[in-house]
């Protein structure tokens, strides 16, 4: 199409999560300490593991790893929502409507590709625990790291690639609180039928794969344990919960979104927030709360960082006593 024939379209218009005046000032206050908590929660987890020996192990490497991409998850979009609902013209300029689209794919393939890494490492320690260490060495783990951030980047720019390039000439609002892919692409001065049908086919495939590589590990783990004591069994069905549970909370609205066809974009509007924010807050929720290790290495990383400060604080009333 020759270009000249229309007046492309500079910034996109983001209709955000609701029109009301009222409500908005409540929402920027709940997602405000949602993001913080999400940017403290997953802090703390890459903290300490990377501050605890004990946590040196390829489960928690992959789990730190799991914590940054969460950061980068709710990080990418959730600033400029926030920001949004206390301004009434929400805008986006177009370069930064395709930088949305690009990182919301790597962060999000990365993601659901490093879930199946995590699934790889419990399979290995569940089911062949005597050579744990011998496969799962400080190399695997570091491809197991890699391999999730190449898919994600391969992922995003397949996407990116008959994006960028689409006629923009003539609306442009976009009923969500980012620059979704869906979204953007119907406000495309063309027929994007076939533009949709690749885009289903690409998120679609790496979402459904990874999300059947989970499924069947998880069985063959369960599989291998039947036959084990019952603490064992205990054990694996306590680890696969928190696995399983993040699964689920990450992968169903990613696959209702880019996969359902008849999914309405409201719904998908609640979906992007479940996997941009509320995910990312539960994933410390969940690996922490049920894990003994980061429970007890978070009270010796609390006690070694406040303990400094208490002796301070004593020291400090002790000169003042003198003094009187």
């Amino acid at each position: 199409m020759n270009d000249t024939n229309y007046s492309r379209v500079t910034e996109f218009v983001l209709l955000g999560l609701s029109n009301s005046e009222e409500l908005q000032p409540f929402l920027f206050v709940i997602f405000s300490l949602l993001y913080l908590a999400i940017l403290l929660g997953n802090s703390l987890i890459i903290l300490t593991v990377t501050s605890d020996a004990r946590l040196h192990s390829p489960m928690y490497f992959l789990l730190a790893n799991l914590s940054f991409i969460d950061i980068c998850v709710a990080s990418f979009a959730t600033p400029k929502m926030i920001a949004d609902l206390l301004v009434e013209q929400k805008t986006i300029s177009f370069e930064a409507c395709m930088a949305q689209i690009f990182f919301v794919h790597l962060f999000a393939g990365g993601e659901m590709v490093l879930l199946v890494s995590m699934a790889y490492d419990r399979y290995v320690a569940i089911c062949k625990p005597l050579h744990y260490m011998t496969i799962m060495s400080r190399r695997v783990c570091i491809i197991l790291v890699i391999i999730p951030w190449c898919i994600g980047l391969i992922h995003t720019l397949s996407q990116l690639a008959f994006t960028v390039n689409l006629p923009f000439c003539g609306p442009n609002e976009v009923d969500s609180f980012f620059c979704d892919l869906p979204l953007v692409t119907k406000l495309a001065c063309i027929d994007t039928y076939i533009i949709s049908l690749l885009i289903v086919a690409d998120s679609g495939f790496l979402s459904t794969s990874s999300f059947l590589l989970l499924v069947v590990s998880y069985t063959v783990i369960l599989i291998t344990v039947r036959n084990r004591s019952s603490a064992s069994m205990a054990k694996a069905r306590s680890t696969l919960t928190a696995h399983i549970t993040v699964v689920t909370l990450f992968f169903g609205p990613c696959i209702f979104i880019y996969v359902w066809p008849f999914s309405s974009y409201s719904v998908d509007k609640v979906l992007a927030v479940f996997y941009t924010i509320i995910t990312p807050i539960l994933n410390p929720v969940i690996y922490t709360l049920r894990n003994k290790d980061m429970k007890a290495a978070m009270s010796k990383l609390k006690s070694r960082y406040l303990k400094p400060r208490q002796m301070a604080t004593v020291i400090g009333n002790t000169f003042s006593l003198e003094t009187k």
